[in-house]
């Protein structure tokens, strides 16, 4: 068996044990090892245990996860999911479907100061759920809207899983965070017409609630306030060159723990708790670096994206027709995968593959680009069947609604999400304007 069709097999083998829900740290790692060994040596494995895990982790770039995390858990401490939420209630709330609205802008809002999809989703069910089910609202537009909006906690600066391509393909996080403001501003958008055109055709799904006074909305706008200061100070801060992504983090994370202890929501267990689940999260990301560089140093030696890169380049395939497919395979990968492992797993692959294609653009300017394709589509991962995690944390929490009602209530948003990944790829310049200033 030559090294490609061993390489091939061990990648078939490392997907199908994730899968199977082995955790992927574990099977990156088991799976790399044994690669690695087989190629290499038993000896030459050593080695890159030796220094290649201390190599990847000991970087001060990485430090941008941690903070960016616990700025996360200071928030949701600080109930901003609540007051984000009852703005938007107040603004649109009163137009049929104006409640799910409201849910994927307060997810819109939260997700600038948090970066995790699944917390996004939890923090803001908590808040929107009740108030949907009060009203009135279908379990499927209810869990839907909140499975969606969760989504976008990884796509609005700062996202983690956005840091983590960031590192592995040696890109700028502050390119790759402006890059990703405008597709965010686009599917808050296309999330909130999407909720428009279901309800015009399911009108009993959304009744119309009473509107509220306009100084009390004007009241609203109070406790967001500090929500776009820490976001405009961190991403302004960045843009301007006045800190670096990781500074700013450090940044964002103080101001967060400030607005929350003089919210007076913050006590001491809390923060205790906040900092314990920062270095949980963490410590499994790191450990799932870890396994990755293993596993990058046997696809390496398998010459498996050196050589798909060749064998794509030899087909007479257009560019564009290669990096659909690449995004269709992703689509599918979704189906069965977690973000983070999808990330890890094939970026290395494809990775290689589309940057040595012609565009028009230079290297980093598809680099960019193809992160935030990649970036859209897993997170169309997080609401499809059959492993949709976004969908099962929103319907663990809204249990008398059937997990297939869940599901479909995610297809106007799947719809709109395939219309955002068309726009994307027919005019690069919506993600590549903003970095392009810097």
């Amino acid at each position: 068996m030559t090294d490609i069709a061993f390489g091939g097999l061990l990648f078939g083998v490392c997907l199908v044990l994730i899968a199977l829900r082995m955790p992927v740290a574990i099977a990156m790692f088991a799976v790399g090892s044994i690669g690695f060994a087989s190629l290499a040596g038993w000896e030459a494995l050593l080695g890159l245990l030796n220094t290649g895990p201390f190599g990847r982790v000991s970087g001060y770039t990485l430090s941008v996860l941690p903070l960016f995390l616990l700025m996360g858990q200071f928030a949701i401490r600080a109930g901003l999911g609540r007051s984000l939420f009852d703005s938007a209630r107040a603004w649109v709330g009163h137009h049929r479907g104006g409640l799910a609205i409201s849910t994927v802008c307060g997810c819109a809002a939260f997700g600038s100061i948090c970066g995790s999809s699944v917390a996004t989703a939890a923090t803001m069910a908590s808040v929107a759920l009740p108030e949907m089910r009060r009203c009135g609202y279908s379990g499927a537009l209810t869990t839907g809207s909140l499975a969606a909006g969760g989504t976008l906690g990884i796509l609005i600066p700062p996202s983690l899983v956005l840091v983590i391509y960031a590192i592995i393909t040696e890109q700028s996080i502050g390119k790759l965070f402006f890059a990703a403001l405008i597709p965010g501003v686009i599917a808050t958008f296309g999330y909130s017409a999407a909720v428009g055109i279901y309800v015009r055709l399911n009108p009993a799904s959304a009744p119309v609630v009473p509107a509220v006074p306009f100084r009390e909305r004007l009241g609203s706008l109070r406790p967001v306030l500090p929500v776009a200061a820490i976001f405009l100070l961190v991403i302004g801060g960045i843009y301007l060159g006045v800190f670096t992504p990781t500074e700013g983090a450090a940044i964002g994370a103080a101001a967060t723990f400030l607005m929350a202890s003089v919210s007076g929501r913050l006590n001491w267990a809390g923060f205790v708790s906040s900092v314990l689940e920062t270095a949980q999260a963490t410590a499994a990301i790191f450990l799932i670096l870890i396994g990755a560089e293993i596993y990058n140093g046997f696809l390496a030696l398998s010459q498996i994206p050196v050589e798909l890169a060749d064998a794509f380049a030899e087909s007479g395939l257009a560019p564009m027709s290669i990096l659909i497919g690449v995004l269709l395979v992703y689509l599918v990968l979704g189906c069965v995968m977690d973000s983070l492992a999808m990330i890890l797993l094939t970026v290395p692959v494809f990775f290689p593959l589309v940057t040595s294609l012609e565009f028009g653009l230079t290297e980093e300017e598809v680099a960019i680009w193809f992160g935030i394709l990649t970036l859209i589509v897993v997170e169309v991962g997080l609401i499809t069947p059959p492993i949709g995690l976004n969908v099962y944390v929103i319907n663990a929490l809204a249990d008398e609604v059937p997990l297939g009602e869940s599901f479909r209530g995610t297809l106007p948003f799947l719809m709109s999400d395939f219309v955002r990944v068309a726009i994307i790829l027919a005019v690069p310049a919506t993600c590549l304007w903003l970095p392009g200033l810097l």
